[in-house]
């Protein structure tokens, strides 16, 4: 992590996708940030520590110290924690207007889209506990369908937005993953060339390693893992 005088960045994490969007942006910044992790398979997302910071129960969450005014402040959810560090920093993330709004509909493409129906099709392709055929190819054909819109993106621009950006950071650590998710990038070679030109940056790669010792420690295939992922209600 890059040393700084100032106080880190609390960043409240797991190695997943959504993880490591924020600590591509961290690194990618040179922010000092220190790991607070919240294993997902154990409950430590219902801490009530935790949903101080991140009511909804879900990481990734930050506490920036120097916040606004120089005051504590604490942003949860992946799509919101990238716009305040671009706005903190003045990186990744246009200063003008119609620059912003080409990062922010690709940033929320990916938010209400492009993580969402991909996390479906690693639940019922991989985790379920029964495989439901309906279900496997619905979420893998809507994946399949996203991964052209973005490839066509992709043909005539280096990245989703023109530049580098906090919409790449957020697309890219759930494209990573196409195997599983049933695709062959392949058949994307615009996407192929995109992911291939994230995942080589220095940030990117060190971003993707912190906490990897902890990816895969879980059991997704035990029932108490299962029940603390999948089968919560209300509380």
């Amino acid at each position: 992590m890059a040393a700084s005088a100032q106080q880190p960045i609390d960043l409240y994490y797991w190695p997943t996708p959504n993880g490591w969007k924020i600590t591509i942006m961290l690194e990618e910044c040179g922010l000092p940030y220190a790991i607070h992790p919240v294993n997902i398979g154990k409950g430590d997302q219902f801490k009530p520590e935790f949903l101080s910071i991140s009511p909804n129960n879900k990481m990734p969450a930050i506490v920036d110290h120097d916040g606004p005014d120089g005051q504590p402040i604490s942003v949860f959810e992946s799509g919101a924690i990238l716009q305040y560090l671009g706005r903190k920093t003045g990186r990744f993330y246009s200063q003008d207007e119609r620059g912003r709004v080409e990062v922010d509909q690709w940033l929320f493409w990916q938010m209400g889209g492009f993580g969402p129906m991909l996390g479906q099709t690693h639940h019922f392709r991989i985790y379920a506990p029964e495989q439901v055929p309906y279900a496997i190819e619905r979420y893998t054909n809507e994946t399949n369908r996203l991964y052209g819109v973005l490839n066509k993106r992709l043909a005539d621009r280096e990245f989703v937005a023109g530049e580098y950006s906090i919409a790449d950071m957020a697309i890219a650590p759930w494209a990573k993953l196409w195997e599983r998710q049933g695709q062959n990038i392949e058949d994307f070679p615009h996407v192929k060339r995109w992911l291939a030109a994230v995942l080589e940056r220095p940030a990117v790669q060190r971003a993707l390693e912190v906490g990897a010792e902890d990816r895969g420690s879980n059991d997704m295939k035990d029932p108490a893992v299962q029940a603390i992922l999948f089968g919560q209600k209300a509380r």
